[in-house]
């Protein structure tokens, strides 16, 4: 018998956490651990600035527009169906982007991993609700909260370790080839332990809803990527225009789809409310600043410092480390302080970047040890905001939008990491080609700076009286 109440009291439920967990984990680390590899791609295929970016890029936006979609697959088919189809589409994924030879063939196959992605990681949230709904729900929730945490720490040290002793004369390739065993066996132990849970609401799919918003996003950052190396013709304009026609014609389209019975990608009744739209804004604004930061600085480190990666990855561990106490006593802050805490987290982000700043700035060549402290600020403020945010966020959102506003805020995350790549990427480059990697650095500093700055004013107007009361977290 499959009922919930059976999957409850099972014994396994623990069992299947891990299982799930440590497919979050798996996710967290490509996303960073790929990072640490991007100059060795760079030099082995004779990759451009632009492919170097959409490498990490379109994993971030292929996840985006799909996540909700593989949401919706796994209440439709089954949350262990689906996720053990996603762990295995993944895996093969990851493997592809090891076995290519050309950057394209590696950008393709980075998209095709991020949809494996938008599959697999929907299935990790919904499994835990569904098989925690008592008491064990906040031990359960602090086990993913720390694969969170981990993956990022073990990304940059695992990426820095296997491209540095370049296993089996891999080099690069190892960072996703490792992915196979793991996958492998996370695929395993889900068929064997997994329970079968199904949601039974009705829900249904929104292809098209997925199709523009991908297509949109695409034809968006996806000029923004090369036109500089393109000479910026005059057809990209109109790429870019026809992109962003699309994004806003995403939500009066989604309207559309709900009047004609169907069920529209998000839950347009969250649009109406102004505090879940200012928390949308502070979401976008901080993960812009998120992804972004380590694809730039892993550039300076390892382009203009000269580090290798596995110096780059013991340059950046106080920062993760720092992240990870953040984390650690970041609930206890957002329940004493409610959304300024939040705030405090974002200024604590901004003067980690402010003394990387300076450092840089007055140092031609920073040192390992210089570079370490600034950044466990930065850490520690990241993870001051990075794990409470979204319970902030959807603390006055009414219980029977929680899980769209959670799926339309991951989305948001998503896009945001993606964009940020893109867009602080492109400052990035255009500055080092006539001015150095230490000015490009900077310039990069200054926007995302300004970028925290916007997170701020969106989180305080989620803080004003005028659009929601305090923030509840029972």
């Amino acid at each position: 018998m499959d009922t919930q109440s059976s999957i409850v009291v099972s014994p396994r439920r623990w069992w299947v956490l891990a299982i799930v967990s440590a497919a979050q984990f798996l996710a967290v680390v490509d996303a960073f651990i790929v990072n640490m590899a991007l100059p060795s791609i760079h030099l082995d295929l004779h990759a451009s600035t632009a492919e170097i970016q959409a490498v990490v890029a379109v994993y971030q936006i292929t996840y985006a527009a799909l996540m909700i979609t593989g949401g919706r697959l796994g209440d439709l088919f089954g949350r262990k169906r689906v996720f053990v189809a996603g762990v295995v589409a993944f895996t093969t994924a990851s493997l592809w982007c090891g076995l290519t030879w050309t950057a394209p063939m590696l950008i393709l196959a980075r998209a095709t991993q991020g949809a494996a992605a938008a599959v697999m990681v929907p299935q990790v949230l919904a499994s835990i609700h569904t098989l925690f709904p008592d008491a064990a729900r906040a031990r359960a929730f602090s086990v993913f909260g720390l694969a969170i945490g981990l993956g990022a720490a073990v990304g940059f040290m695992i990426g820095g370790w296997l491209v540095t002793m370049n296993l089996c004369g891999l080099g690069w390739r190892s960072i996703f080839v490792v992915n196979v065993p793991v996958g492998l066996a996370i695929a395993l132990a889900a068929v064997w332990l997994m329970p079968a849970m199904r949601d039974v609401s009705g829900a249904r799919l929104d292809p098209a809803g997925a199709g523009m918003l991908f297509t949109g996003l695409l034809g968006l950052l996806v000029p923004l990527m090369f036109g500089r190396e393109l000479g910026w013709p005059w057809w990209l304009w109109f790429v870019i225009a026809a992109g962003a026609a699309l994004l806003a014609g995403f939500v009066p389209m989604q309207h559309s789809t709900q009047r004609n019975g169907g069920a529209p990608l998000i839950d347009l009744a969250l649009l109406g409310d102004r505090a879940f739209i200012s928390g949308m804004g502070a979401t976008f604004c901080f993960f812009l600043a998120n992804l972004s930061f380590y694809f730039v600085l892993t550039l300076y480190m390892q382009s203009s410092l000269k580090l290798s990666p596995l110096d780059a990855a013991l340059t950046v561990m106080p920062l993760a480390l720092a992240f990870l106490v953040g984390t650690r006593t970041a609930s206890g802050r957002l329940a004493r302080r409610g959304v300024t805490a939040l705030i405090d987290g974002c200024l604590v982000q901004a003067s980690g970047l402010a003394a990387i700043a300076i450092l840089v700035g007055a140092a031609a060549q920073p040192t390992m040890l210089m570079l370490m402290a600034p950044l466990a600020v930065f850490g520690y403020g990241q993870g001051m905001v990075l794990a409470p945010l979204f319970s902030a966020v959807l603390a006055n959102v009414r219980h029977a939008h929680a899980g769209s506003g959670a799926g339309i805020l991951s989305t948001t995350q998503q896009v945001a990491n993606g964009a940020g790549v893109v867009l602080v990427g492109a400052v990035y480059f255009t500055i080092r080609a006539s001015f150095g990697g230490r000015s490009a650095l900077l310039a990069a500093m200054a926007m995302l700076a300004c970028v925290l700055a916007a997170a701020i004013g969106f989180l305080h107007r989620m803080r004003s009286p005028s659009l929601a009361g305090p923030v509840r977290l029972s």
